[in-house]
């Protein structure tokens, strides 16, 4: 946005509000620990909405919501979630038992847990997908980071774990033929948010330089920008 240009005045948030939009994007962490506690019902329905509200294409909206309220079916996904950190960590091959060492997620302490999951019948929308059918994805995973930002702001850490076989768990939670899980998303009161990403605290990795991630007029090339 252009903050010099006068035409974009009327349009543009007040300083207090943009502040606020981007400190959310910039504090947004993906959560592992979790105090346990609960979301109040106005609460998680003002999450949704904002979840709902996502971009789409083709507002096509393909995200479902299942609320894992029962601990027996927690403990299911659990257990879930813990066979395929240990073939994870096998696949890691010389980071095996550094990646065992991490937390990879909270679906036994956090407050709330959302398995999303993307509908049948999606071949049905073609608009914007005839030669990018994972445009559905795309656009699901817009609806989560909306809930995850508006976590945020209300004061709730959020984690997505993609740590699963969607077959598996597909089976598990009664999916119909063609719906596929895509995320499972612990949320929640936790004591404090992470400082910088956890896996960047933990030396896992580290956020890479936006320098090199942006080119100019074709691969490769740095933006003079």
């Amino acid at each position: 946005m252009d903050t010099n240009n006068p035409a974009t005045e009327p349009l543009a948030f007040s300083a207090e509000e943009r502040a606020a939009v981007y400190r959310a994007i910039d504090e947004r962490r993906d959560m592992r620990h979790f105090s346990g506690g609960v979301v109040a019902q106005e609460v998680m329905q003002r999450l949704l909405q904002a979840a709902h509200h996502a971009p789409s294409v083709g507002l096509m909206q393909p995200w479902r919501f299942i609320r894992m309220q029962s601990r027996e079916r927690r403990i299911g996904l659990h257990r879930m979630v813990e066979q395929e950190r240990i073939l994870t960590a096998r696949a890691m091959g010389e980071r095996e038992d550094e990646f065992m060492r991490l937390k990879v997620q909270g679906v036994l302490d956090a407050a709330e847990v959302l398995v999303v999951a993307l509908p049948p019948g999606r071949e049905q929308h073609i608009f914007g997908r005839r030669t990018l059918p994972e445009m559905d994805l795309a656009s699901a995973a817009c609806a989560i980071q909306n809930l995850w930002l508006a976590a945020r702001c209300e004061g709730l850490g959020m984690g997505w774990v993609s740590l699963f076989d969607p077959a598996a768990l597909a089976d598990f939670l009664a999916l119909p033929t063609g719906a596929k899980p895509i995320a499972v998303l612990c949320l929640g009161p936790v004591d404090a948010f992470y400082a910088a990403p956890m896996l960047q605290e933990q030396k896992w990795a580290a956020r890479a330089s936006l320098a090199d991630m942006v080119y100019e007029d074709s691969w490769g090339q740095p933006s003079v920008s």
